[in-house]
């Protein structure tokens, strides 16, 4: 039986794959089970390798700390592939409200964590750890610990605060969640509002009764409004047809048209008539509405079309079609022709069978070639995050230079390509299934070495009184901005509460908390929200727990 105490206790390349492997087989599986209602998911692997550590089991450092450095940067980068595409866009209209209440819960903590550190025994190493447990920020740990490393001090003292104060990280939250609806909602409150999103389109039908369109094209009439829009359908003397931008508005024609809700109320001046039927609804039959043109959805999934503006494919002229919105990670998007257009897009088409047959060809339609992963492209885009990471960057006041290190240089890099790398022409399109799967090894990865290095000590400095004050700083480094920033965004701010809850959650990176606000509000205003804040308040924590140490370390 000497192999199999060898595979498991002699360190090797070959031991440190089945123990990595153990721990976050076993993590993942405990993560699941719930316990009123609450469950730590991903998290659990974390502790999984903490208790590990403290049994003894061991692996080679050199092998944890390139599987925890690789692990980490896989996790980041592919994160901010993610959030980049929605990342400059959650600043628009009611997004910077959210975005600002959001940076209000991260500098509170901030000031705590710096302030608590000059009035308590606790290092600054120690309370930066803390600060990313208390606020469940594995990546800020990790952009911490490489400042540590860069520095020239021990980093095993902040992977033990985080560990330590994790757990009441999460609960703290959902605490906060807890004693707001039971003493601090209103009925009000509690009432669902649409969540403002500027470029959701929104359909209605126009009677042309203003005389100063009449006779005008399309193009004319364009350039009179500054509202953006897309005549899907036009109805002259009951025949339907699809409009190009060459194509004369008569008196009493009938306009199908895609716009934004908020550019409806000037397209009825602009037309004259608005009719009152809802095209809006989910269970509308876009096929019905007429024997000669049919609808259809059609996927890009040709590379050549990436990057692409709409305009220049000039599908309208050339095959008679029109497309009226484009589907986008969910979002609806107004199909006009400055759009980029990006490999996976949805698009919806207006046209006869035989041209929109043609318009396949074109655009791909072929779903199968989205589900190969570009690999190349994500690795492209580690080695250039790297890079940035590596980059000093002076900072007045800082006596040595800044740098984004193996956290924040990717997750720059990946918001940047997932916003703009189409405009580039760069392939940067994963599947939802391929990102949570390359997100989901990253950070398993990453926790597994992290609890391993850190557990070898984790018990007995939770037995000793600075634990207990780590866990008690934690706690309010957690509770005390939160709720305030939460009656702040109620009370000052009127947001209802779901949207409060998804904010609070999405700046704390509290998905855990997430899904109990989504338990407990019937709407899906909390997810919204979360995933308006979640992009920068990930990259701020990401970057402050570097600045804390460069600046008062």
């Amino acid at each position: 039986m000497e192999w199999l105490y060898n595979l498991f206790f002699e360190q090797s390349a070959l031991q440190a794959v089945v123990i990595l492997s153990l721990i976050t087989a076993i993590g993942l599986a405990l993560g699941k089970i719930h316990v009123c209602g609450i469950s730590l998911g991903v998290t659990f692997v974390f502790f999984m390798g903490i208790l590990a550590g403290h049994l003894g089991f061991s692996v080679n450092p050199q092998i944890v700390s390139y599987a925890e450095s690789f692990g980490l940067v896989l996790f980041v980068y592919v994160l901010g592939l993610q959030v980049g595409p929605g990342f400059f866009s959650s600043f628009q209209k009611g997004g910077y409200q959210l975005n600002l209440l959001s940076l209000g819960v991260i500098l509170l903590g901030t000031f705590m964590t710096v302030g608590l550190c000059m009035v308590t025994p606790v290092s600054l190493p120690d309370m930066v750890g803390i600060l990313c447990g208390a606020t469940t920020n594995t990546p800020a740990l990790g952009a911490a610990q490489q400042t540590l490393k860069q520095l020239g001090e021990p980093t095993s003292g902040a992977a033990l605060s985080c560990a330590v104060t994790y757990p009441l990280g999460v609960l703290g939250v959902i605490l906060a969640i807890i004693l707001l609806r039971k003493f601090f909602v209103r009925k009000v409150d509690l009432e669902e509002r649409e969540h403002e999103d500027p470029k959701h389109t929104y359909i209605a039908t126009f009677q042309v009764h203003n005389p100063a369109v009449f006779n005008m094209s399309v193009q004319d009439i364009a350039k009179l409004c500054h509202s953006k829009f897309v005549i899907s359908r036009l109805w002259h003397n009951g025949t339907v047809s699809i409009p190009t931008s060459d194509t004369i508005v008569r008196e009493n024609d009938r306009l199908l048209v895609i716009t934004t809700e908020k550019d409806a109320p000037s397209l009825t001046i602009l037309f004259g008539e608005q009719e009152n039927r809802d095209w809006n609804k989910e269970d509308i039959d876009w096929n019905a509405i007429d024997s000669q043109l049919i609808s259809k959805h059609i996927i890009i999934s040709r590379p050549e079309i990436n990057g692409k503006k709409l305009g220049s494919l000039r599908l309208r002229n050339t095959y008679g079609i029109n497309i009226s919105r484009v589907l986008r990670s969910g979002v609806q998007l107004l199909a006009t022709p400055g759009l980029v257009l990006q490999l996976g897009d949805r698009l919806t088409v207006v046209g006869e069978a035989a041209a929109i047959h043609n318009v396949e060809k074109v655009l791909g339609n072929t779903v199968k070639t989205l589900k190969d992963p570009n690999l190349a492209s994500i690795f492209t885009g580690i080695v250039l995050g790297l890079i940035v990471g590596s980059i000093p960057i002076a900072v007045p006041g800082v006596s040595s230079p800044v740098k984004l290190g193996l956290a924040g240089g990717p997750i720059v890099v990946g918001i940047l390509i997932g916003a703009y790398g189409p405009r580039f022409h760069l392939l940067t399109y994963t599947t939802r299934s391929a990102s949570l799967m390359l997100r989901g090894i990253g950070l398993s990865l990453y926790l597994a070495c992290l609890g391993l290095d850190a557990g070898g000590h984790f018990f007995e400095t939770v037995m000793r009184p600075e634990g207990a004050l780590w866990v008690g700083l934690g706690f309010l480094i957690t509770f005390i901005p939160v709720f305030i920033m939460a009656l702040v965004a109620m009370r000052l701010c009127h947001l209802d509460f779901g949207n409060t809850c998804g904010m609070l959650c999405g700046s704390m990176a509290n998905p855990m908390a997430l899904n109990y606000a989504n338990d407990i509000i019937p709407n899906d205003n909390p997810a919204v929200s979360y995933a308006t804040v979640y992009p920068l308040g990930m990259f701020l924590r990401v970057i402050i727990a570097q600045l804390i140490l460069m600046l008062f370390l």
